[in-house]
């Protein structure tokens, strides 16, 4: 009888134990940085060597307080790279105090309301039969595909951009890093 309850104790505690590791957050490495799930999207992003680009567009834009808020945000991040493949000339331009309302535009386009990981997005393609359409923050629409198990989002202008990197918890919401720069409808 002593034997059957430690063991009831033990399958218990192991029980609990597994359960929470399901919600346990990890750290993943971006651009060479930890980011940790709590801190929030401004804190990691300034961390990752990928993404200087994207954190000098949202403090131009005025945008760092707003990712620094409770959200919660998914947000769709491109790396140094992405932006790289813009026209040249494109990044200096959106930069310009005169041009704020347009990076404003571009950056919020890559922001959807709500925490949607992975599995969220794949079940909404599951349920949308092939595509999820986003709404997104600047009130453009993206839309979620899958292409193998690999996830996919397209801009209104028909180019998309792979998720390299999903899953990538913060306090505020949730990054995934793509590899090109979408963009409204013009």
């Amino acid at each position: 009888m002593k034997t059957s309850k430690i063991l009831s104790g033990a399958f218990l505690t192991l029980a609990l134990a597994l359960g929470t590791a399901s919600f346990a957050q990890k750290t993943v490495m971006v651009g060479g940085a930890p980011m940790y799930p709590t801190k929030n999207i401004v804190e990691n992003a300034v961390n990752s060597k990928d993404h200087t680009t994207l954190v000098a567009a949202v403090k131009a834009a005025g945008l760092v307080e707003t990712l620094q808020s409770a959200g919660p945000f998914t947000v769709f991040a491109p790396t140094n790279d992405a932006f790289g493949k813009l026209p040249m000339g494109t990044v200096e331009t959106l930069l310009k105090p005169e041009n704020l309302k347009m990076l404003q535009t571009i950056l919020t386009y890559h922001v959807v309301s709500g925490k949607m990981n992975s599995m969220d997005i794949a079940k909404a393609i599951k349920k949308g039969n092939g595509k999820a359409m986003l709404k997104t923050v600047s009130g453009g629409t993206l839309v979620a595909w899958m292409k193998g198990k690999d996830l996919y989002i397209t801009d209104e202008n028909g180019k998309s951009a792979k998720i390299t990197i999903a899953d990538v918890n913060q306090s505020n919401g949730v990054i995934h890093v793509i590899n090109e720069v979408v963009t409204p409808k013009s």
